[in-house]
């Protein structure tokens, strides 16, 4: 973002992302099956393959950047396509997204895919001071000119025949075996740009979606055809132009989406939604009393590391029941009363547990007050949730509350099994953002030139030294996902609270990669003390939050080094549980953004050049 903001192109800068689940549930398999992937690839992670997976909390660390660049964005109640295709036309310009579904939908000025701008090779336009980065524009115009100029009606009828999000027919299957495709191979097991490339080719020579569909329904028994008409027209639909006007949005701070409203939403609920204040976590918890967990590289040995912060969804849970009639009387929703449904990983794959709600004061059961309760209030809810005393919070620094009180949280919990070095590890993480604030402040010049500006250069470079490739200890990272599933709850339950602790800054607040260096350096060469000697402030900061914290580690935690065990017993069991639990992180060259796009091979260049390399 700062580069498209250096470059001008966020002059009116506007980001529009998808909100919670789509309503109908259509979706459903699909994201159980991208659930399902992403476990395969945390595991390929986790024992020294590739893969990409996402961050727990990126998407509340890009919304924090978005605000911090000043970009105005909006979080759509559901999934975002039609509704940014709309915009994006009724202002004239393209859509930069990874969704490969936007090579689909007509829009006027193109799609921009992400990963086809080169970042790091920003020019000059000649004889201005105007800046511009190099990418490519996709053209559904160029597409159906290159297929004898079909009529690009026809491409809704393409995706829901190739399969995507919403619909994926075995019955299809029956039609492209049996219908001869020109340019490649129909069967299933043919390659899959064959058969984008011949069934591209055969709606070319129909003149709009009905003649095509009545020559798709041939090939199916006759039993079958008005039903996968039905379904494939639903279908289809989702690439038409939306009702929601998210310009209104932008240009008066509301708008109006007609599946929200139908659903009797509290309006406060509706507005924290629009603008990324409450998560789509909670918008799908809300709706469809279902959640899914996302997985992390973590040990896949263990229990999945959402189980610590359970207690925690469980308040938010009862704080979004008894919303409105519309929301109990929704034909899905068949379970019982009192109950949400998540999907969670179990060992290497997907499991749907019901959970049972929270039961909370009368007070606290009626979502359209929630906002009328005082801050006083709030604040209780929140930190009895977290099993805080107020008090313990009182020498923290405003920022640093909310993870001091999760942080408290996550040491009582048995499943976790914290020692003193990953405490101590994440509490120095915690000071980049003060050091940071230390260094680049005008009142506090003097900093620059002493320690604050030297230990957060030392930080950085045990960071740096974290790379891909570098050995992973399985458990450290399980206990750090942990807690990273305890800060993600506890911030979620803040927001639902209306932030009765300040949300803290995310961009500087934990890195995998420091705090994983920092275990490194605390059992090996360094001690705390000796790192913070270098910088007073810090040291003093260091202590306050630990001194919060140290009430609610277990005793054994707290232990002095070689108060149990001799320096020797202790590297020689170190060595063990590094040789079993300690792998190799090798990072895929792919981008994580390119994962199931399925319409990727509409966006090569010269798709003869193409198929000619996919053929040799």
């Amino acid at each position: 973002m700062a580069m498209l903001s250096s470059t001008g192109f966020a002059s009116i800068p506007t980001w529009s992302s998808d909100g919670g689940c789509d309503i109908s549930d259509r979706k459903l398999t699909t994201l159980k099956d991208r659930a399902k992937e992403k476990i395969q690839m945390a595991h390929s992670l986790s024992v020294g393959g590739g893969g990409y997976v996402c961050p727990l909390l990126i998407r509340e660390v890009f919304i924090q950047v978005l605000i911090k660049l000043q970009v105005c964005f909006v979080q759509c109640f559901s999934e975002a396509d039609r509704d940014i295709m709309t915009l994006a036309n009724h202002w004239n310009c393209p859509v930069l997204s990874s969704d490969s579904d936007f090579c689909i939908f007509d829009l006027k000025t193109g799609f921009c895919p992400l990963n086809s701008f080169q970042w790091r090779n920003m020019n000059t336009i000649k004889g201005t001071q105007d800046c511009y980065i190099p990418a490519k524009c996709f053209s559904l115009d160029a597409l159906c000119h290159y297929f004898s100029n079909m009529n690009k009606a026809l491409l809704p009828l393409f995706a829901v025949l190739c399969g995507n999000d919403h619909i994926n027919l075995p019955i299809m299957d029956r039609f492209l075996s049996k219908v001869r495709l020109p340019l490649g191979a129909a069967s299933s097991k043919g390659r899959r740009h064959h058969r984008v490339l011949g069934l591209l080719n055969w709606l070319s020579h129909f003149a709009d979606p009905t003649e095509a569909l009545d020559n798709v329904l041939k090939y199916l028994p006759k039993k079958d055809q008005e039903n996968v008409k039905e379904l494939l027209c639903c279908s289809m639909e989702e690439y038409q132009q939306s009702q929601v006007k998210l310009q209104d949005f932008f240009r008066c701070g509301t708008y109006v989406c007609p599946d929200a409203l139908n659903l009797g939403l509290p309006e406060w609920v509706l507005v924290a939604l629009a603008k990324g204040q409450l998560a789509p976590f909670i918008s799908d918890a809300l709706v469809l009393r279902r959640t899914i967990l996302h997985t992390q590289v973590e040990n896949m040995q263990q229990p999945n590391a959402h189980r610590i912060s359970l207690p925690i969804r469980q308040i938010i849970y009862g704080l979004l029941l008894n919303v409105s009639p519309q929301l109990e009387n929704m034909s899905w929703n068949s379970l019982p009363p009192q109950t949400f449904s998540e999907v969670e990983r179990v060992n290497k794959t997907i499991k749907t547990s019901i959970v049972d709600a929270a039961e909370l004061p009368k007070n606290h059961c009626d979502l359209s007050k929630l906002t009328e309760l005082s801050l006083a209030r709030r604040l209780i809810l929140l930190l009895e949730t977290l099993k805080v005393k107020q008090t313990i919070l009182d020498t923290v620094p405003a920022s640093l509350k909310l993870p001091i009180a999760v942080t408290c949280y996550w040491l009582q919990h048995t499943e976790a099994k914290a020692k003193l070095h990953h405490l101590q590890a994440l509490l120095l993480g915690m000071l980049m953002g003060p050091l940071h604030a230390m260094i680049n402040s005008p009142d506090k010049k003097h900093l620059r030139e002493d320690g604050a500006k030297m230990l957060y250069e030392e930080l950085q470079r045990m960071k740096e030294q974290t790379q891909p490739g570098t050995r992973l200890d399985l458990d450290t990272a399980h206990i750090f996902c942990q807690w990273q599933c305890c800060l993600q709850m506890g911030m979620y339950l803040n927001q639902l609270l209306s932030t009765p602790l300040p949300e803290p800054d995310l961009t500087r607040l934990y890195s995998g990669s420091l705090v994983h260096g920092l275990c490194r350096q605390l059992l090996t060469s360094t001690s705390v003390e000796s790192l913070l000697s270098m910088c007073p402030e810090a040291k003093q900061l260091y202590e306050r939050l630990f001194n919060a914290t140290r009430a609610f580690a277990p005793a054994a935690l707290l232990l002095p080094k070689g108060k149990s065990n001799s320096k020797k017993k202790r590297q020689k069991k170190q060595g063990t549980n590094r040789s079993k639990n300690r792998v190799g992180t090798i990072s895929d060259t792919r981008c994580w953004y390119e994962a199931s796009n399925r319409f990727g091979p509409l966006m090569v260049e010269n798709m003869e050049e193409h198929q000619a390399s996919e053929l040799e």
